[in-house]
């Protein structure tokens, strides 16, 4: 089944490592990273990657990308979402702090973001456009 709007945005802001796709050019299957995302119910996606980085240069000729979330347990749950790159820019320290405190023990974040180089570090923010979603119930 389908989530509801309200369902999968909620589902979309939890924590989950999300698989990115995006073009990567004539007679190639699209590029598909994991990473890591901030998303707040109704607003933008981001994420942050090294500037230099073949994702981000496929990101920035395409202009957009899609994103899968999906959990295994305790039933098997997904949301896909698609959209245009809306804003792209250098990494802010608030922003590095943000996302990778979502996924790093509290304690840890400090030192993840000091041994970071915001210099190289790039932000790009997604407007979701288009939506897929399921809750298939439990499995087996």
């Amino acid at each position: 089944m389908p989530l509801s709007v309200a369902a999968r945005e909620a589902f979309l802001a939890e924590t989950h490592i999300a698989s990115l796709a995006v073009e990567s050019g004539e007679g190639r299957a699209p590029l598909t990273v994991p990473v890591w995302y901030d998303y707040s119910p109704g607003g933008e996606i981001r994420f942050l990657t090294d500037g230099d980085s073949h994702k981000a240069r496929l990101i920035a000729k395409a202009g957009r990308f899609s994103m899968l979330v999906q959990r295994a347990s305790p039933t098997y749950r997904y949301v896909s979402v698609e959209g245009p790159v809306v804003r792209s820019g250098p990494t802010t320290l608030e922003e590095l702090t943000c996302i990778s405190g979502r996924y790093l023990p509290p304690d840890a974040v400090s030192g993840y973001v000091q041994g970071s180089d915001l210099n190289v570090l790039v932000t790009f923010r997604m407007r979701p456009e288009h939506w897929l979603s399921a809750d298939l119930g439990a499995l087996g």
